[in-house]
């Protein structure tokens, strides 16, 4: 039990890496906490710095919810990868080094599932660029990635503790794009295919 729990931690941890924070000071210079929307997540880095940065800050989120996943299983066996990619998006929206103030959760809840659940990732991903495809909002596509992901680690016959890990990563997604919810609501949600640079 004390390792399980130390990979919850170490999972925890390594998600709570600002890599958005990281890369936009690298990249820029700036603190993309105070630009945009002020989100550390990739897609606040793509309107303020461009693709490039965009693009790593997505990779490194990916990156870091596999690692942290596998540190949890690696510490607590199979059955604690759910808890793991949990304890991941966790970290990445509440992290320990940013006051608890953190992003979104999705890249590196799809990193984590790569790690638990790689086969239910390919029909959430589809519904991702599909919804991106014809809407180009992110957020919207998001979180109907996320419950697409529980509804396909349920019909692929994922371990029981990775789709209650599942559920649990789509709750805290869904939670934290509550205002992108209301601005698709009030039809004033931005749009993917701008940015901005700043200053």
């Amino acid at each position: 039990m004390a390792l399980s729990l130390a990979g919850l931690v170490a999972a925890y941890l390594i998600g709570a890496v600002p890599v958005g924070v990281l890369v936009a000071r690298l990249a820029g210079g700036v603190d993309i906490r105070r630009h945009g929307s002020g989100n550390i997540g990739a897609t606040n880095v793509l309107r303020t710095l461009g693709p490039a940065a965009g693009a790593i800050t997505l990779l490194g989120d990916i990156v870091k919810g596999f690692l942290a996943t596998s540190a949890a299983g690696a510490l607590g066996g199979e059955a604690w990868l759910g808890a793991g990619a949990a304890a991941a998006v966790v970290g990445n929206c509440w992290p320990v080094f940013l006051g608890f103030r953190g992003g979104k959760g999705v890249a590196t809840g799809l990193g984590a599932f790569l790690r638990a659940a790689p086969l239910a990732v390919v029909p959430a991903a589809l519904v991702w660029i599909l919804v991106v495809a014809l809407t180009r909002y992110v957020s919207l596509a998001s979180i109907l990635a996320c419950v697409g992901f529980v509804v396909a680690a349920w019909a692929l016959g994922a371990a029981r503790p990775v789709v209650a890990g599942a559920a649990a990563v789509a709750l805290i997604i869904i939670w934290r794009h509550q205002q992108n919810i209301q601005r698709l609501r009030a039809g004033t949600e931005s749009r993917l295919g701008r940015w901005v640079k700043a200053a």
